[in-house]
């Protein structure tokens, strides 16, 4: 107690010229009108700048949010698409070979997940989802962000998988140039994470440099017409009847973040029959 009174009166002075600037200011703004408004206005144009930096503060840590969210819509419209264009082929084939028409059950269906750990350095690169076992994922199981393909998933645990990256030396994917029937092997040779090749393309093939290349549908990882990415020009390949295209890919490996796995109901069923070794009767 005695050391506050001490406090006190050490200070009192500064105590008594801060009692006294604040009375001031209060008859100054209170009993002048001009002084009250601009009392006024400056206090709103400090309000609404303290206002507006909360209100950015706070929408940048929602952005992660509203960035799933719109993945996710984008996700379903994707799906929609996918299975609208399963859906027409269907009934064109049904059209012409005039056979009864039948249900139609969506085949694609896609689970969306987060990119955990990337890596493009390597020759052979890999990247991990948050989604595994427990979500539906299951090995072979083809990946892809916004812009197109990026992987397929090779191993998966109970809440996270392993996606073998495009970027990788080991893998190929079925491809083909859009609006054409030329399909080719889509590889990455190392280097660039913005270049692959894709190789085997007839002789006679007609394309023009910013074509784009997209994902054949020979396969139960992807469906048809998925982008992969955009011709960039020509080289000469090992066999003079084939040639090999230079492409720049759509996705930027560097900056994976939200990403969907494809799910095809009938690649249980389609990879049986493939597998199906026919022994004849003897």
């Amino acid at each position: 107690m005695r050391n506050l009174l001490n406090f006190i009166i050490r200070y009192g002075t500064w105590f008594l010229f801060a009692f006294y600037v604040l009375l001031s200011f209060v008859l100054l703004f209170s009993h002048n009108s001009y002084h009250h408004s601009v009392y006024l206005s400056s206090a709103n144009a400090v309000s609404s700048a303290v206002n507006s930096t909360s209100s950015e503060i706070t929408g940048y840590f929602h952005l992660r949010s509203i960035n799933e969210s719109l993945q996710a819509s984008n996700a379903m419209l994707e799906n929609e698409v996918l299975n609208l264009r399963h859906q027409i082929a269907e009934y064109e084939t049904i059209l012409s070979d005039t056979v009864k028409n039948r249900n139609y059950e969506d085949r694609f269906n896609y689970i969306s997940a987060t990119v955990v750990n990337n890596s493009v350095r390597h020759p052979r690169n890999y990247f991990s989802i948050n989604k595994g076992e427990s979500d539906g994922i299951k090995r072979g199981m083809g990946v892809v962000d916004q812009n197109g393909i990026i992987g397929i998933v090779n191993v998966t645990g109970k809440h996270t998988s392993r996606v073998i990256s495009l970027l990788n030396e080991t893998q190929h994917f079925s491809v083909k140039i859009k609006g054409t029937h030329f399909i080719g092997s889509l590889a990455w040779k190392g280097g660039d994470p913005w270049i692959a090749y894709v190789e085997e393309i007839p002789r006679h093939a007609k394309f023009n440099a910013g074509d784009t290349i997209v994902t054949s549908g020979y396969s139960t990882t992807f469906p048809a017409e998925i982008p992969v990415g955009i011709i960039m020009n020509r080289i000469k390949g090992a066999d003079d009847n084939y040639f090999e295209l230079k492409v720049r890919l759509t996705s930027d490996f560097r900056a994976l973040s939200t990403v969907r796995v494809i799910k095809d109901e009938y690649k249980a069923e389609l990879d049986s029959l493939q597998n199906y070794d026919f022994k004849p009767d003897k």
